[in-house]
Formats: structure tokens, sequence, C-alpha cells
């Protein structure tokens, strides 16, 4: 029975959750390892990419992780190939999407091929593994030539977000901050949650470790493995971090169908977004946060 005095309800309190800046989606589309005997609606040549980015931009996401592939379907970081991808997305999007290419190593390419990579192509952002770029048992020499480079990429306005595969990994990172190998500032981090190689699925609760070793101020997003990925990317935004989501790390529903599309993916999880009352980036928002850290 409606009260005749809407006055006399209780007025909502403060929202709990303070969120900041805008969720970023951002979508992975093919990743290093998947082909089209995955899943047919994988994206791997230029004119796939250009349509799989416009219908994610359509569906909510803000910013694009590209791979690229030799003739053989095989894992690669050619310049001349991400120039041809890159060229083929902004065709069909403009500046819509924040652009990131990977830097992956899978094995293949060392530290001096992946940074010769970013240098040739000058991508708006691209993501390094710590562990790949900074090997554990690098010298001091290797440390500086990361360094410079890492500064090479601040002067030439790249952004650089670093991989980190565990609370351990992130330590190791913040260790290298303070000794000034990597900028001790906000930093543009990805979590990861499972691992592709050994097949093993995301469990949410593998965020938590990374809570406390998370810097203030550093902008945190997740990616995780497996079907579980749509929750483990909502608890991410819950928390304030944003969110991966493409068939690289998962092409399956939570009830093991297979996705029909990336673009399928992405508005799944911007209606989740939507759902807790947090507001979605944008590319320039996107920009806008990385210029002002």
């Amino acid at each position: 029975m409606k009260n005749e005095d809407d006055s006399a309800l209780p007025r909502p309190i403060e929202s709990p959750l303070p969120w900041g800046a805008p969720c970023i989606v951002m979508v992975a589309p093919n990743g290093a390892r998947r082909t089209q005997a995955d899943h047919p609606a994988l994206p791997l040549t230029p004119a796939e990419m250009a349509r799989t980015a416009s219908a994610c931009l359509e569906a909510g996401a803000a910013a694009i992780h590209v791979h690229v592939r030799d003739a053989e379907l095989q894992h690669s970081i050619d310049t001349g190939a991400y120039v041809e991808m890159i060229d083929a997305i902004r065709g069909a999007v403009g500046e819509g999407l924040f652009l990131q290419i990977t830097t992956e190593a899978v094995g293949r390419f060392t530290p001096a091929e992946q940074m010769a990579t970013v240098r040739a192509v000058r991508p708006e952002s691209a993501s390094v593994a710590v562990r790949e770029l900074i090997p554990p048992d690098a010298d001091d020499a290797h440390l500086s030539v990361v360094e410079s480079f890492i500064d090479w990429c601040g002067t030439e306005n790249i952004a650089l977000q670093y991989i980190v595969y565990d609370a351990v990994d992130l330590e190791r990172f913040n260790t290298l901050r303070a000794r000034g190998v990597i900028p001790d500032e906000s930093a543009f981090l990805q979590l990861v949650l499972g691992k592709y190689a050994t097949n093993r699925f995301c469990a949410p609760p593998e965020l938590l470790p990374y809570l406390g070793v998370l810097r203030e101020g550093d902008i945190w997003s997740v990616c995780a493995f497996g079907p579980l990925e749509g929750p483990a990317l909502l608890g991410a935004a819950m928390l304030g971090g944003h969110g991966r989501i493409g068939f690289e790390n998962n092409i399956y529903h939570l009830n093991g169908e297979p996705a029909a599309s990336n673009a399928e993916q992405v508005a799944g999880l911007v209606s989740g977004i939507r759902s807790l009352g947090r507001d979605l980036a944008r590319a320039d928002d996107i920009r806008e946060l990385l210029a002002n850290r």
C-alpha cells in the first residue's frame, strides 16, 4: 500500500561504495594460443579483429588487448603484423577503444625483442609481464636497460601495464619500484587468476592475496582463466578494480556452454558492472586516468 506522504519514507543512505574512477572493461579477443579450432568466432586476421573491435565497443568495452600471429598462426610480436592490425582496428573504431599490444614471450621472445617491438610500433599501450621483462636473475646491466626502456615509454606517452601472476610477483614488482627500476608512482597493473599453461581455472578468492600487496593509488585490473571469469571480474569491480574479458582467457559460460562471441562476453560483464551501480569507463577516461597518475 502506497504511503500517502512519500516524504515520510526513510531516505537512502549515502552509498557505502565510493567507486572513484569508472570501471574499465578491456576485451582480449584472441590471445597467444587459441585458434579457430577452439572457437570459430576467435578473431585472428586484421579484418576479423576490426569487426570484433567494433562489436565490443558497441557492447561497452573501452579498451582492447591485441595479439598477432605469424603465417603459421603462431604467436608473434612482429612489428609489421602489429602495424597492420592496429591500422585495421583504428579504421573500424577510430579512437573509440584504448589500444594495447602484448609483448608476451610464450617462451619464444627475449626481453630485448619485446622492448624492440614496443620501440618500433610505438603503441598507445603495451602489456609487459614483470617476470619476463625482468627475470629474477637479471643483472645490473639488464636492470639499467629496462629502466631506460621504461623511461623512454613514459617520454613517448606509451602506457605500460605490468602483468603479475601472483602476490609474490606483485611483491617483487614493489621491490623493483623501491629500487627505482620501475618508476615509484601509481602503477597500471594486470592481476592474473588461474593459469592457461596448466589448464588451471581460476577461483575468485585467488584475488584476495593480491589485495594485501597492492599499493594505494595503483590502477589494477583482473583477468581470469576459465568459466568463473565473469564472477571473478565482478568481484574485482566491486572492490574498485577493473576487468579484462574475452576469448584469450575463457570461451565458456558458467553452464559450460561456449560463449557466442567476445562481444557477448563484454555485454554480460557490462551488465553486471551496471548492476553494482558503478559507472563504465570510455577510452578517453582511461587516457585521462593514466595521464593523471
